[in-house]
């Protein structure tokens, strides 16, 4: 059998539409055919190919789990090609192996970084991303924490922002994204971005400068106004219009000072709009306890927020 009978002869049973053939001994070459389904640039790689287009998530997750019938009967020849070219390797089709750079702060600790691009990268404490730019592509995936982003405009090389199941994507501008315990925040400052979710293949929004948007369950909500020319986290500052008291801690966590004990969830859940100095995360929070029931304790020189114990008196029987 000659090398591309067997190569054929392989893909055919990797691309099976059943479990039948799980029982069977595998043919010859089927380790080489599915080293090159599970490899995770499979999907940039086939983008490349004459006839085939781009493959959206859910496609390349199908060839993953061995569900294959979407992407049609030609995909055994192009992965006979794959394989046949002396070994799979990112290079192939003018995929370039790009390097990434892996990026984190400290509590209180800021970074900022020059990318390769022209980008300008902003960090707050405590946050972590990861950067490949090259091989036709510009991709942060931003891990947690929050980032300033002053993105150089190259119309032929969108800039996208990954965290969590959010996708923002742009060209040139310039906007903070914010992951924190419970969703994703966007507020614009430059130019615009669409901003939505890049697993379920929804479009979004598109944020202008002065808005901002939180992507939350899945979507992204529709965007609100807010003053661009103000301070931000950057110097200290926070500003919203919809937050949680547990997201306030995170965002104070950042910061150098006491770390604060993460409240417990009907603290947390408390809403909050406003303007807020980050400096002080006692005196900031002192004063919410006032208003909202809770005083802060010290414990091991950590902050904890502990609700107010009720007036009311326990009914008489």
């Amino acid at each position: 059998m000659s090398r591309r009978a067997v190569l054929m002869d392989a893909a055919r049973w990797a691309m099976r539409e059943d479990d039948a053939a799980l029982d069977e001994a595998p043919p010859a070459a089927a380790a080489e055919v599915q080293a090159v389904l599970d490899d995770p640039a499979l999907g940039e790689a086939l983008a490349e190919l004459d006839g085939i287009g781009r493959l959206s998530d859910a496609q390349v997750l199908a060839m993953r789990q061995g569900r294959r019938r979407a992407l049609g009967a030609g995909l055994a020849s192009v992965l006979v090609a794959l394989v046949g070219i002396g070994g799979w390797n990112h290079d192939w089709a003018g995929v370039a192996s790009v390097p990434r750079e892996h990026f984190e702060t400290r509590r209180g600790e800021q970074m900022t970084i020059e990318l390769a691009d022209g980008s300008t990268l902003q960090l707050d404490g405590a946050t972590a991303l990861d950067v490949e730019i090259g091989g036709g592509h510009r991709i942060v995936e931003l891990q947690r924490g929050e980032a300033y982003f002053d993105v150089a405009h190259d119309a032929a090389h969108p800039f996208e922002v990954r965290a969590g199941d959010s996708s923002t994507r742009v060209l040139g501008t310039a906007f903070t994204l914010n992951r924190d315990s419970r969703d994703v925040k966007l507020a614009v400052y430059r130019g615009a971005v669409r901003f939505g979710g890049y697993r379920t293949g929804r479009e979004g929004v598109v944020v202008p400068a002065g808005w901002r948007s939180r992507f939350s369950g899945g979507v992204a909500q529709s965007p609100t106004r807010f003053d661009a020319a103000q301070q931000d986290w950057r110097q200290s500052w926070i500003d919203t219009d919809d937050m949680r008291l547990g997201e306030l801690v995170d965002a104070l966590n950042r910061r150098q000072g006491p770390e604060i004990i993460a409240p417990s969830a009907e603290l947390a859940a408390i809403p909050l709009a406003g303007r807020f100095k980050l400096d002080d995360a006692r005196g900031l929070l002192t004063v919410m306890g006032d208003v909202y029931g809770f005083r802060v304790e010290t414990t091991q020189g950590r902050l904890r927020l502990v609700a107010a114990a009720s007036d009311a008196k326990a009914p008489l029987n």
